[in-house]
């Protein structure tokens, strides 16, 4: 059983950009419109008792990168997750930013975000370095993509010696089967599987 205290605990959304979880995106994941709800209640909770709240995002590199071999989206013409492209969806009127964080979950202006160019927020960061100096020891993860992104980056909090968390119904993929075997693995190697309203009773 997790003992999570609240004053060291921090909520990490992964990954919540325009180019995954708006419709049309290029990276579309259709069941992270459905985990919006659940973030929105999270981060109220975090924000509400003044927790650390972390994004990170995706990104393509300046130039072709070892990455861009599984998303082949990542490359002109469609520019996936390049900062300030600009890109059209079908959920939303106007152009946005295709790396940004989504509308409904805009980071506010004191909140960090984690330029990524890899699938775990960790990895060649200064993530674990700012989780430290505010003195948290247990994050809440949160994002898409589960068995990608989601999971590297709680993975990485478990090999950096944090206790980390996932939310079942605050994560999404494309692939439910690989949804649902993540969770089950992880729970039993890594870290702890809650839901959202479990989450919110702790901190």
């Amino acid at each position: 059983m997790l003992h999570l205290d609240p004053e060291s605990a921090a909520l990490v959304v992964v990954d919540m950009q325009n180019d995954f979880v708006r419709q049309g995106a290029p990276l579309e994941v259709p069941d992270a419109r459905v985990t919006i709800d659940n973030h929105q209640r999270l981060l109220k909770g975090f924000r509400d008792r003044k927790r650390v709240v972390v994004f990170t995002r995706f990104l393509a590199g300046a130039g072709r990168t070892l990455i861009w071999n599984w998303s082949a989206q990542l490359a002109p013409p469609t520019c996936c997750c390049w900062p300030g492209f600009m890109r059209t969806y079908g959920d939303v009127e106007g152009p946005r930013d295709a790396a940004a964080v989504i509308d409904e979950l805009a980071p506010l202006p004191t909140e960090i975000q984690v330029a990524k160019y890899n699938y775990g927020a960790f990895h060649r960061t200064n993530l674990l370095d700012y989780l430290q100096a505010q003195g948290i020891d247990t994050v809440v993860v949160t994002g898409t993509v589960t068995q990608i992104c989601v999971d590297e980056t709680a993975r990485g909090a478990f090999r950096e010696g944090l206790k980390a968390v996932m939310v079942s119904d605050a994560v999404s993929s494309f692939d439910r089967t690989l949804h649902q075997a993540t969770l089950a693995n992880f729970a039993m190697k890594f870290g702890w599987v809650m839901t959202t309203d479990e989450v919110l009773t702790m901190i």
